[in-house]
């Protein structure tokens, strides 16, 4: 395990514990029919509404699945999520205004799918960094970034890092090795310079490899066995949580 000049972090599983909201689907349904309304169409109840968002959401996530299988996937568009994977059967009007909505409606429905916590040790790990001359920065899969933006200001985690690179904000999402080599040019280091942690085989431990990183850590969190099939890359070093992954860093600065 090389000494890192930079530590290339994921969002969620890493940075951040998530848990699903069970009523989020039936809250942004309800938001959005009001929107309908002040656009003068009542076509769609939100029941309706509701059901189709769920199912956008889950052909969304067997997408994601299947993009992990490319070598470079590019990310889902905003629009392209609310014209086709929700609003594809709509009449033309609720499917206009989705569409023309959709970036705003991508973040609300990342505001309201989940409740966020820092992982533990987070914050101790980010010092230490500092400390120790390596640059912290984020790189993650996201629907829509600007939600992580703003929980990490909220958690006074923005400052803590060089920089936040998203899948939506820059136009393709992990494993392809881009996502790091945008951080890495960012930084001004190579990637054989940095470690990169996320908790997915087959979005994190693949991008890592494929990007060539330094170094490739798992770190544990609920939805690392979640697999969806096996890959043939493995991390060069397993974690269970940021204390675990500053503990290893500990190890290459002595």
């Amino acid at each position: 395990m090389i000494s890192p000049k930079a530590l290339l972090l994921d969002f969620g599983g890493v940075l951040v514990e998530t848990a699903r909201r069970p009523s989020w689907a039936a809250e942004l349904a309800a938001e959005l029919h009001a929107m309908l309304e002040r656009a003068g169409f009542r076509g769609l109840t939100a029941e309706e509404i509701e059901t189709d968002i769920r199912a956008g959401a889950r052909a969304d996530s067997c997408w994601k699945d299947s993009t992990s299988r490319q070598f470079a996937p590019e990310e889902m568009t905003h629009r392209r999520f609310w014209a086709e994977f929700v609003a594809t059967d709509w009449p033309e009007q609720a499917r206009a205004l989705v569409t023309a909505e959709a970036t705003p409606l991508c973040r609300r429905m990342g505001e309201l799918r989940s409740e966020r916590t820092t992982r533990d040790g987070v914050k101790e790990l980010l010092s230490a960094c500092r400390d120790h001359g390596v640059i912290p920065a984020v790189v993650s899969n996201a629907l829509c970034g600007a939600v992580h933006r703003d929980f990490m200001a909220r958690d006074a985690l923005d400052h803590q890092v060089a920089v936040q690179v998203y899948s939506d904000e820059v136009g393709v999402r992990k494993p392809n090795p881009e996502m790091i080599w945008i951080a890495c040019r960012a930084l001004g280091v190579a990637a054989s310079q940095v470690w990169y942690v996320g908790d997915n085989h087959d979005r994190d431990v693949v991008c890592g490899e494929r990007a060539g990183a330094g170094a490739t850590v798992l770190m544990v969190s609920h939805s690392t066995e979640k697999i969806p099939y096996r890959v043939r890359q493995r991390p060069h070093a397993t974690v269970d949580d940021p204390y675990g992954l500053l503990r290893l860093l500990e190890e290459t600065w002595t």
